[in-house]
């Protein structure tokens, strides 16, 4: 194998860099890369939450209108921090969501329920403070899409009919603010935005403000800039799902930024905390819900039985990692040494990129891993038993080595390939449905299979050689140490 010093050198690199990230859970900023490395647990092992949402009953929805419910929902989640969430429909008007690792549950709900319809709303006739905020304020684009939700032949509601659900189910229903008998009038939805993020208003501070960007030629965009550029001083109301989260004053710097044609974005403001302002970041940047949902039920999913799964299952891996290592050993010798430590690099690896990616384990996954440690020995044992016949066919040894490498190589190459389409086609599968179990396996499964490659070809041949060179008059003149 010409290059094997280069090799060595380049392996021992990864194997240190790899060593280091499943040690220790480093947080790497590098190269544009920013970004901690940890295991990621499922909601089998770690526990969390159990949410089943429905569509408010009398809202007017079709397939379509649910599936863009479920990848809002995602999205949002996603959005809040919350890895490995899972987001299926569950017959006809039924979310299921899990979340796993979460303990603030009511702030994953508000997020997950809220149809998420921002609107900047045209307030410059209205006396400051006259509305308090959190009142239910009703405007042209709530009545807009209330009246295409009807089915067919139903009659609008009067204005004086609209109202904003209260806080809980107990909670009567809140009367809409009415603009002199009429909707207050939306200037822009949050479909203008580009872009939404959290921001603290100051360094000591405890409140926080969402600084949100404006989308190039999105909906209504020049009418909002417009409107800021002629209303100076005046105010504008920032709405979410009919309720008033402020009524900020536009500022003179704004106004004159947005006659400039400067203006790309602005500050929500209304003394939010931290969870607010993710809740409301995490709204306006993955989009509003097409159908209102409500939780009928939610479950609490202790870490308990993940524990002890956990413990079992690295127990048993441990056990079978230790006797395929001593296997190779004592039936292949020096050949097995090198192919102990090309499997030692292989788990090394894997769990260096399961935190680094980051891949969920989850039960599934975790059998998927090991299942792949399998698939790492065959790849080397079909190459040293090619190895042993070109010995027993008279070969000298450097020529049985690489003859050994060379013509199991297209074996170990259509085999892994076979299996790792498979395991794409799981993945597929299970995004599709939801199967998150089938997901994490046919992950870990396929990416073994991927650095198998790797470490049964280019590792083992290379620690391989590097023995030989150590010690090949031994091993000429004793093939017993072969395993011949």
């Amino acid at each position: 194998m010409r290059g094997y010093r280069l090799w060595l050198v380049i392996i021992l690199v990864i194997a240190a860099l790899t060593i280091w990230m499943s040690a220790t859970d480093p947080h790497i900023n590098f190269l544009g890369i920013d970004q901690d490395v940890k295991v990621v647990q499922g909601l089998d092992l770690q526990g969390g939450s159990r949410v089943l949402l429905r569509v408010v009953p009398g809202t007017n929805f079709n397939d379509s209108t649910m599936e863009q419910a479920v990848s809002n929902v995602e999205r949002r989640v996603n959005g809040l921090g919350v890895s490995d969430a899972v987001v299926q429909q569950q017959g006809s008007d039924r979310i299921i969501v899990e979340l796993p690792g979460v303990k603030e549950q009511a702030v994953a709900f508000e997020s997950i329920k809220s149809t998420g319809l921002l609107e900047f709303v045209d307030f410059s006739s209205v006396t400051a403070g006259s509305i308090p905020e959190g009142a239910c304020v009703l405007t042209t684009d709530q009545v807009a899409l209330a009246e295409s939700r009807l089915l067919e032949g139903e009659t609008p509601k009067a204005y004086d009919e609209y109202t904003c659900a209260g806080e809980t189910l107990a909670d009567p229903d809140e009367s809409a603010v009415l603009n002199n008998g009429q909707p207050f009038q939306t200037i822009m939805t949050g479909a203008g935005l580009e872009d939404a993020a959290p921001y603290l208003q100051n360094q000591f501070g405890t409140e926080y403000s969402v600084n949100f960007v404006l989308k190039d030629n999105g909906d209504r965009v020049d009418n909002f800039i417009d409107f800021v550029g002629a209303h100076a001083n005046s105010a504008m109301a920032i709405v979410l799902d009919g309720r008033l989260l402020s009524a900020p004053t536009i500022q003179s710097g704004l106004s004159e930024a947005a006659r400039a044609g400067t203006m790309d974005g602005g500050i929500i403001t209304g003394s939010f905390t931290r969870d607010e302002a993710n809740i409301l970041a995490a709204q306006l940047k993955y989009g509003a819900l097409p159908v209102p949902l409500e939780i009928i039920a939610f479950d609490t999913i202790g870490p308990s039985l993940g524990k002890i799964s956990v413990d079992r299952s690295i127990r048993a891996g441990i056990i079978g990692v230790a006797t395929v290592l001593f296997f190779m050993l004592v039936y292949y010798r020096v050949p097995g040494l090198a192919a102990d430590l090309a499997l030692l690099m292989f788990i090394v690896i894997n769990f260096a990129l399961y935190k680094f990616i980051p891949v969920t384990l989850s039960l599934p996954a975790i059998a998927g891993f090991l299942i792949s440690i399998g698939t790492a020995v065959d790849g080397n044992i079909l190459i040293f038993e090619r190895m042993k016949e070109e010995l027993r066919a008279g070969r000298s040894m450097d020529r049985a080595i690489e003859a050994g490498f060379e013509r199991a190589w297209t074996s170990i190459r259509d085999s892994n390939i076979s299996t790792i389409i498979i395991a794409l086609i799981l993945w597929w599968f299970g995004r599709q449905f939801g199967a998150s179990a089938v997901q994490g396996f046919a992950i870990t499964l396929g990416l073994g299979l991927i650095i198998n490659l790797f470490t049964a070809v280019i590792v083992t041949r290379t620690f391989l050689h590097t023995i030989v060179l150590v010690a090949g008059d031994a091993l000429r003149t004793n093939r017993n140490l072969l395993g011949v």
